[in-house]
């Protein structure tokens, strides 16, 4: 409870403390950034701490973590003294929009801690290796942190979020098996007051002139859509799986066994297997929430299942990962905002280029986009071209307001974006120097294709009421106004047509590139290229649902985006210029619009092409883009929502009221049986914790001693067992920092692109241990310049170990039954 009270006080002082730089950013805002405030604070102060470390300029420690801070405070201080007033009459006249989010966030925080504290293991999925990355940066003296997994070696992965974590465990004074959870719970409720702020927004921007204020009132309780529907509204595997469990679609065939003509044609992974008897209304096959996160399925020509993962909020938050796709959904959604205050007409200015020409957006604004997309991509690599494409889109359509879409837009893509991604890059530029990424290029997906059966399990609870405001949308605009229906389908079709092209166009280019991989994977499909396109072609025709279903999203979507908009002298705005100028406005149901077009390109694109990678197939490339998608979408849903329940009249909108109240029941069924399955009913074993390491001292006492002890000792690398990934192996370097000789090979191999920076250690350790000769042993001590040789049940366990070595040339610095720790001179 201290640690919980600790941090939810440090980053709401946080929060109040870097608001007037808020306050300048977001001037075009309702709430004037209010609601992002905490998390522009965290990347701002994580920037400046991390280049500080970087730089030499500070340590990392306490110190350098406080010096970062007061320079957040000087700058914020800075804007406070010459914009009191105007912060303080906000802040007066404001207060229950203000209220709401702070409330809305305790609540989102206590929320997910008090989920976490029943059920706060770390041993399994990623969530070692993001505690080994969390303890490692604690333990790293500069930046780049070490890599806890091969000594040596500075971390290759993106850690900005693990800096933050580890930013917080310090100030706090917490270990990292505890802040592991705390972040968890802390990026939830991020993410719901950022998605509650942006949907304000949106909604207090809806009407123009006098009856903006007026919609403020509302706009702050339909606000909290958005956080339901990306935080807690699931896709429909929870449902699918009561409706699998109550035996409905079965029947027993003559020989008395369950059969379903349904649940065989739905093909998704157990559910096709018949129900455990009694039926019952809960779920509770073995790791059923698993499934939901994956309910798409893949085969080859040949027939063989192929995983893929779709994972989503929830289940992200269920399952206690703190991934970098998690870390990132607070800076995605300040991505987002950036995106649509830019839209808005915000950070109106000039930058003038070197060649002469001219970007229409104010310093402040470019500098924060570029800290932003930078800091994206420090987070997590795969969200900055997503999130970039969000900011000049919005940039894109706030200059066709102005002068109308004609080819010069296609110029202001290149003259934002270029210098953009420059400066992103620059401002970041230590972190890219000693990186390295799996990622190899684009591949064609020639033969998996998404049934649309299994994209409306995963998508229908959104693409309910996204569709719905589509339809609705159609009728709202003048003959002036009128959608662009024409450019629409040639745009919509056209992008489908290019995708199919390229992604044939690539297979033949690598005909020629690569001719043996091609061999090798047109004989695993049995196929000549010839049969495989006429096969896929096939298999894409049967399955055109999907298809179908997106281009219904996209094409609206396009055809009233591109219409010309109207825009509208709005009065006096408050700027970041000054107190007021006269903005011309945008209707924000226009930003939904680009929403919506983002998102199906980024659920479109993995149906054609996907990112080389060590997994060979779409299985990850699906994974991140729908992620994303996910985040656009459940705003687009919440928007739709929120604007329809006030604008739908009579019949229709009681209809619709019990349409959304039946989706929003099944989505939400994840969620509820979810948490009770994996709480056990709220009922651990040991009781409510948030510090994974209880875990470690009831089940090896002895073992959790040696850690406690190696915490207190100098840094140094450490020997110890290796052994897969998802496993229990490495599990000191994990819980203390330290660097160990190799750790998880499959993991390294992962963020390093290959196994050759691994050489032959996972070899040398097993001899180390192994030999009884100490020329041998020293030799590989030498070579790995290893300091601590730890000797343990899974040492003794995994490799024939010969102590009498250790014992006869160096120095027990620890000894408790089963575990020995040697200390090397």
């Amino acid at each position: 409870m201290t640690a919980f009270l600790t941090w939810y006080f440090l980053i709401t002082f946080l929060g109040w403390l870097t608001f007037p730089l808020a306050f300048i950013l977001f001037p075009a805002f309702a709430d004037r950034g209010y609601t992002l405030s905490r998390a522009v604070g965290m990347l701002i102060w994580g920037y400046v701490f991390w280049m500080f470390a970087s730089l030499g300029i500070a340590q990392n420690d306490s110190g350098g973590i406080i010096l970062a801070l007061i320079f957040v405070v000087a700058l914020s201080g800075w804007v406070l003294v010459n914009r009191k007033s105007e912060i303080v009459n906000f802040l007066k006249s404001n207060l229950a929009p203000l209220l709401t989010a702070e409330i809305l966030f305790f609540v989102a925080f206590a929320f997910l801690a008090f989920v976490r504290s029943a059920n706060p293991e770390l041993n399994g999925t990623e969530r070692p290796m993001e505690l080994a990355f969390i303890n490692a940066i604690l333990r790293s003296p500069t930046f780049p942190p070490q890599d806890p997994w091969l000594s040596g070696y500075a971390i290759s992965y993106y850690y900005f979020g693990y800096v933050m974590t580890a930013m917080l465990a310090r100030l706090s004074g917490i270990a990292g098996s505890m802040a592991h959870n705390l972040m968890t719970s802390l990026i939830f409720a991020l993410a719901a007051v950022g998605s509650y702020g942006i949907l304000y927004n949106l909604l207090a921007k809806a009407d123009y002139g006098q009856q903006t204020m007026d919609r403020r009132p509302a706009s702050s309780v339909y606000g909290l859509f958005a956080p339901l529907f990306l935080l807690l509204v699931s896709n429909f595997g929870a449902l699918l799986e009561v409706l699998h469990r109550l035996g409905l679609f079965w029947t027993k065939d003559a020989t008395g066994q369950y059969t379903s003509a349904f649940w065989k044609w739905l093909d998704i992974k157990d559910l096709s297997e018949p129900p455990i008897l009694p039926f019952q209304f809960v779920p509770d096959r073995y790791l059923w929430w698993w499934r939901s996160s994956r309910v798409l399925q893949d085969y080859d020509m040949v027939g063989n299942p192929l995983e893929v993962i779709d994972e989503f909020p929830f289940f992200s938050f269920l399952l206690g990962d703190l991934h970098p796709h998690v870390l990132a959904l607070p800076f995605g959604l300040l991505a987002i905002a950036a995106a649509l205050h830019l839209f808005l007409g915000g950070w109106r200015g000039e930058i003038r280029l070197p060649w002469g020409a001219n970007i229409n957006i104010n310093y402040t604004g470019f500098l924060f986009s570029a800290l932003l997309l930078g800091g994206l991509a420090f987070l997590n690599t795969w969200d900055i071209l997503i999130s970039a494409a969000l900011i000049v889109g919005s940039y894109v359509c706030w200059r066709a307001s102005e002068d109308g879409w004609s080819w010069e837009r296609l110029e202001d893509v290149f003259l934002l974006g270029l210098p953009l991604g420059f400066l992103a890059i620059l401002l970041y530029l230590p972190f890219y120097l000693g990186f390295s990424s799996q990622a190899g290029g684009i591949l064609p997906n020639l033969i998996y294709v998404t049934r649309g059966a299994h994209l409306w399990v995963m998508w229908g609870t959104l693409l309910i009421p996204i569709l719905a405001y589509l339809v609705h949308t159609r009728t709202q605009y003048s003959e002036e106004e009128k959608p662009n229906w024409k450019l629409a389908l040639i745009l919509g079709l056209g992008f489908t047509l290019l995708l199919w092209i390229f992604s044939w166009l690539i297979g033949w280019i690598g005909s020629y590139i690569d001719p043996d991989f091609v061999s090798v994977f047109l004989s695993s499909q049995g196929m000549t290229a010839g049969e495989l396109f006429k096969a896929a072609s096939r298999r894409r025709l049967t399955y055109i649902a999907s298809l179908i279903t997106l281009l219904a999203v996209l094409i609206p979507a396009l055809a009233h985006l591109l219409r010309r908009p109207s825009t509208i002298d709005s009065g006096p705005q408050p700027t970041d210029h000054g107190p007021s100028s006269t903005v011309h406005r945008q209707s924000p149901g226009q930003f939904i619009l680009l929403l919506l077009t983002i998102g199906v390109v980024l659920v479109l694109a993995p149906e054609f092409v996907y990112l080389r990678d060590q997994f060979g197939y779409r299985i990850n490339t699906i994974f991140k883009f729908y992620y994303q998608a996910w985040m656009l979408w459940s705003l687009a849903a919440a928007f739709a929502v929120a604007w329809l329940f006030q604008n739908l009249r009579w019949v229709e909108n009681i209809i619709f009221r019990v349409l959304m109240a039946v989706v929003v029941f099944a989505g939400l069924l994840y969620p509820v049986f979810g948490l009770i399955t994996k709480t056990d009913n709220f009922n651990p074993a040991f009781g409510f914790a948030l510090d994974d390491f209880d875990r470690i001292k009831r089940d090896n006492p002895d073992e959790a001693s040696a850690i406690q002890f190696l915490n207190t000792v100098p840094n140094g690398v450490i020997a110890e067992a290796i052994g897969g990934s998802y496993t229990g192996y490495a599990r000191i370097s994990t819980y203390t920092g330290l660097q160990t000789v190799l750790g998880w090979p499959g993991h390294e191999a992962q963020w390093r692109g290959g196994y050759a920076p691994q050489g032959s250690r996972n070899d040398d350790i097993i001899r180390l241990y192994s030999t009884t000769r100490w020329d041998e042993a020293q030799a590989i001590i030498d070579r790995y310049d290893i300091r601590y040789i730890y000797v343990g049940q899974l040492e003794y366990g995994s490799m024939p170990v010969k102590e009498e070595k250790f014992r006869a040339h160096l120095k027990a610095v620890f000894q408790q039954n089963s575990v020995t720790i040697y200390e090397v001179p």
